[in-house]
């Protein structure tokens, strides 16, 4: 009988078993997951709304910084698109050379913060410049750009005295339709006591560009006491992710080699042109940030724990 085993009906046993290792695979890389999300502390503000910042800045040669700054604006415009979130644009301005200088947007969606909040930092640039192909300008220009990533805090995160601000309006510049330079639509808020200035010229409203600019400020005050808590946070052990300094340097854009280097955790990506659309490429490196983050976290409460241990 024994005998019987062998040929159709063990092939279905062996299908069945392999079937039903696969579903219990799954059920415990589903419960690690869930364990894994306890253990590790979530920032308050993930499931938040975020502002996003991008500057143009340095080069050592050729203007490419400018032109970069749009097309990475560009591309979390497109990943907002990808992951149906809501982009609303709240300063635009463009070079005077062509390209955008500084631009700034309000993420809505799930998640939106914390997927977002690694961007943060410097992106460096390497590229042969569209422009001056003549034999002697063959050469690789560096240049970087500046992303901020801020959660948008509530209207009780943050008070704002009437008293501590300096609201400013004037003419609104760059390319915007026919009301530019035509009415004094756009608003600048300086907040005397610490001296930040916001600027938002994309509605045609006074009043709802002002409003728009108030929420930006609330942000950049926040980002103030999140720095204090963040320093607090890795004061014990500085996690490789989880700085998210304005100076950091964090990626590399060689387009001369069609590459991208994630410096944070040595994360390779290939074909700049489709990682720029802001699709799957962007969203499978941010996966990897938020991972390796979790995990660091977690090896942190791991050491203060074994070091609370000791000093008992």
């Amino acid at each position: 009988m024994c005998a019987n085993l062998d040929g159709r009906k063990e092939k279905q046993l062996m299908d069945l078993a392999l079937e039903e290792r696969e579903s219990i695979n799954q059920v415990i890389h589903s419960l690690y997951r869930k364990l894994f999300q306890i253990l590790v502390p979530q920032d308050k503000y993930d499931d938040s709304d975020a502002i996003l910042e991008v500057t143009s800045g340095r080069t050592t040669g050729g203007d490419i910084c400018q032109q970069f700054t749009q097309e990475m604006f560009e591309m979390y415009q497109n990943y907002a698109h990808y992951r149906s979130w809501t982009f609303e644009i709240l300063n635009y301005t463009t070079s005077e050379y062509g390209g955008l200088h500084h631009a700034a947007a309000r993420v809505s969606g799930d998640a939106a913060y914390k997927r977002l909040k690694y961007e943060g930092g410097t992106h460096r640039v390497q590229r042969i410049p569209e422009i001056g192909l003549s034999s002697r300008m063959q050469r690789i220009h560096t240049g970087t750009m500046t992303v901020i990533v801020l959660p948008q805090p509530d209207e009780v995160d943050i008070k704002l005295n009437p008293k501590d601000l300096q609201i400013d309006t004037c003419r609104a510049k760059g390319a915007g339709g026919q009301h530019v330079n035509t009415t004094d639509s756009a608003v600048r808020v300086v907040h005397i006591p610490t001296g930040i200035a916001v600027e938002c010229q994309q509605e045609r409203s006074q009043l709802l560009n002002r409003e728009k600019a108030i929420r930006m400020l609330r942000a950049k005050l926040y980002e103030q006491s999140l720095e204090k808590e963040l320093s607090r946070r890795h004061s014990a052990r500085k996690l490789q992710v989880g700085t998210r300094a304005q100076s950091e340097r964090i990626r590399t854009y060689n387009f001369t080699q069609d590459r991208i280097t994630d410096h944070r955790i040595s994360y390779e990506v290939r074909n700049i042109k489709e990682f720029l659309c802001g699709e799957k490429l962007l969203d499978e490196l941010i996966d990897n940030l938020l991972q390796l983050a979790d995990t660091e976290m977690l090896l942190e409460l791991v050491e203060n724990s074994i070091s609370a241990e000791k000093q008992n």
